[in-house]
């Protein structure tokens, strides 16, 4: 007998998770920084936590040489050079260090390696050694910029175009705070094994540099889980940074712009950092396994299966409140038999006060078999006789 199956619908549960919530009914208090332009992100849970103009494309400085090191890296990720590959030094690169910008102090008959460049630029922020990368890996910078704006458009960064490799200004060269976190969280989720040269301190080349050797990083040396990234400063972009903060579970990551001193600087990249931290908690609202929902099951032996977490449900919550999160069970049904436990069924979607909303899948909790002869036939059956009473109903 010719079976005919229920059109889909789509059922919203509205839940209160209460078990054992200490977190979560207020908002977050709100965070006034000087910075003109901000963006903070917890990478952990992929949480924004503040936007402050964080779209808006500004001079980046010498925060934008982070993409030259991304190019770099992916350089080395494919195998086109290897950390012992040499470049030649040209006057063009050289011409920044007597202009007066930041220096690995690279001289015309040097052939740095690829590993001292990445130091040079990391750690000195190195206008030469950004040239010297940019003319080895496209011959020349202006090919390099080219190519930094087509592949900052591949990886999502919708609001950064390059002129050059250095951040050497220019009405050209622009990035947004956000661009510049997103960039961040790259970097560290995608070069595990090169990301660590961003925490250290010194590297002088060939021992000449007479002085500010040192990573300008002012959060490196306060024993607070910082390991990146890059400061930036020019009259035009004012004194800006990118910084990364990993303590226990969590990864915080911020971009700023348009301080007015080096000083302030530092001061707002600790103060963010110390509120990012203080004020939000990671917590689990919801243990794996645990049930949250029934939907109905189309043709099965059974006629409903339970909607579980598949892992334990982690949010991002403001930590100083109290009182249960606000979440909606969203599934369609009737689920088709056969259902396989584990199968994605449906989302949770939680909505922390203050915060984006977050939403995890939900699986089956146990297999459904398809029904037998008589299970099809009594779903028949009841399906012919709703008809029956819908048509004397009207």
């Amino acid at each position: 007998m010719p079976q005919t199956r229920r059109h889909p619908f789509r059922l919203i549960l509205s839940l209160w998770l209460g078990l054992c919530l200490l977190f979560a009914a207020l908002p977050a208090a709100a965070f006034d920084t000087k910075a003109l332009h901000a963006w903070v992100y917890d990478l952990t849970t992929h949480t924004v936590l503040l936007d402050k103009d964080g779209e808006v494309p500004v001079p980046p400085a010498s925060m934008s040489k982070l993409m030259t090191v991304d190019m770099l890296f992916e350089a080395l990720r494919d195998r086109r050079v290897t950390l012992d590959t040499t470049f030649p030094v040209s006057a063009h690169a050289i011409s920044f260090t007597k202009a007066g910008g930041s220096t690995m102090y690279l001289q015309e008959n040097d052939r740095p390696t690829v590993e001292e460049l990445i130091h040079g630029m990391i750690i000195n922020s190195g206008n030469d050694a950004c040239v010297v990368v940019a003319e080895g890996l496209a011959g020349s910078e202006e090919a390099f910029a080219r190519q930094m704006t087509e592949r900052a458009r591949q990886i999502g960064l919708e609001h950064s175009t390059f002129t050059n490799a250095s951040g050497w200004p220019d009405p050209g060269q622009r990035m947004s705070m956000k661009d510049l976190a997103l960039l961040a969280a790259r970097l560290i989720e995608e070069f595990p094994t090169l990301y660590p040269v961003f925490s250290q301190t010194e590297f002088n080349y060939k021992d000449r540099a007479p002085a500010n050797a040192n990573n300008r990083n002012p959060l490196l040396k306060l024993n607070i889980g910082a390991d990146g990234l890059k400061t930036g400063h020019t009259e035009e972009a004012g004194f800006g940074m990118v910084g990364s903060v990993k303590q226990g579970d969590r990864r915080i990551i911020f971009a700023i712009s348009g301080l007015q001193t080096d000083k302030d600087r530092a001061q707002e990249a600790e103060r963010i950092a110390q509120w990012a931290f203080r004020d939000f908690a990671l917590k689990t609202l919801v243990p794996a396994g645990q049930k949250l929902a029934d939907a109905p099951v189309f043709l099965g032996a059974a006629d409903r299966v339970g909607l579980v977490a598949a892992h334990d449900v982690r949010a991002l919550l403001p930590s100083m409140t109290q009182g249960p999160v606000p979440a909606e069970v969203r599934y369609v049904g009737p689920v088709d038999a056969p259902v396989a436990k584990g199968q994605k069924v449906g989302t949770l979607t939680l909505t922390p006060p203050g915060l984006p909303p977050q939403t995890v899948d939900l699986v089956a909790e146990a297999d459904v078999a398809k029904g037998g002869y008589l299970k099809r036939l009594s779903t028949a059956f009841h399906q012919v006789m709703g008809r029956i009473r819908a048509e004397i109903g009207s």
